[in-house]
């Protein structure tokens, strides 16, 4: 497994040990930087394998511990989300179809045509609404606002849509874990509960990916 990679995955089961250490070694600074991963994994395109889900339920656990403040993380990250989805927005409007079709072999690695081609679909399937639907699916989530900036809607629509699904999606997963974080069998196999919300959130991009697939059979066997 390549190094990076492994990197990734060990952020993921043990994101626990990790929040863990960052209180102790960072105090308060803690909130700095779960903001600033909330903001990249929403407002770049390039960083759509940081924690999302994960790291919502993780705080929510700590902060029922005592560790954090509740309400202090539910305004930070939802504030967070909201401006990460505001300029990845905006960068999609300014630079989107350019980056989209850029000859950088490191960008078309990130920015694959394809990407954009399925969130579009996701656009035409959901409405407006699949800038909140698209808060609850990892991947999905980073590249919606981005399309949406393309030209799939109007900004005035667009921050509804945003607030609405940022407030929802913090909220949903940040409290999930205040309440249920603590309870002795979660806590006692935190690591599993990680790897359980991962997979739920996956879960809708695999079904969407699955049927994307079988239409594209049925196509060529016509």
């Amino acid at each position: 497994m390549p190094q990076w990679l492994e990197f990734i995955v060990n952020l993921f089961l043990h994101l626990d040990r990790h929040l863990a250490t960052a209180l102790e070694v960072l105090g308060p600074w803690t909130y700095v930087l779960l903001v600033a991963i909330v903001f990249l994994e929403t407002g770049l395109v390039v960083t759509p394998f940081l924690p999302g889900d994960s790291l919502l339920f993780a705080a929510g656990t700590f902060a029922a511990l005592g560790h954090m403040n509740i309400a202090l993380l539910f305004v930070l990250l939802a504030a967070a989300a909201i401006v990460g989805d505001t300029v990845n927005y905006w960068l999609g409007h300014r630079f989107g179809l350019r980056l989209f079709y850029t000859q950088n072999p490191w960008l078309k690695k990130v920015l694959k045509e394809e990407y954009l081609h399925r969130t579009q679909a996701f656009y035409d399937k959901h409405g407006g609404f699949a800038v909140v639907l698209g808060r609850f699916v990892p991947i999905v989530r980073t590249f919606v606002p981005f399309v949406a900036g393309i030209g799939a809607m109007h900004y005035g629509r667009f921050i509804h849509y945003n607030v609405v699904g940022a407030l929802a999606w913090v909220g949903i997963f940040l409290f999930l874990g205040y309440f249920f974080g603590n309870i002795p069998i979660v806590k006692e196999n935190f690591h599993y509960a990680v790897v359980g919300i991962i997979l739920v959130s996956v879960l809708p991009m695999v079904w969407e990916y699955w049927k994307h697939r079988r239409a594209r059979v049925a196509a060529a066997a016509d």
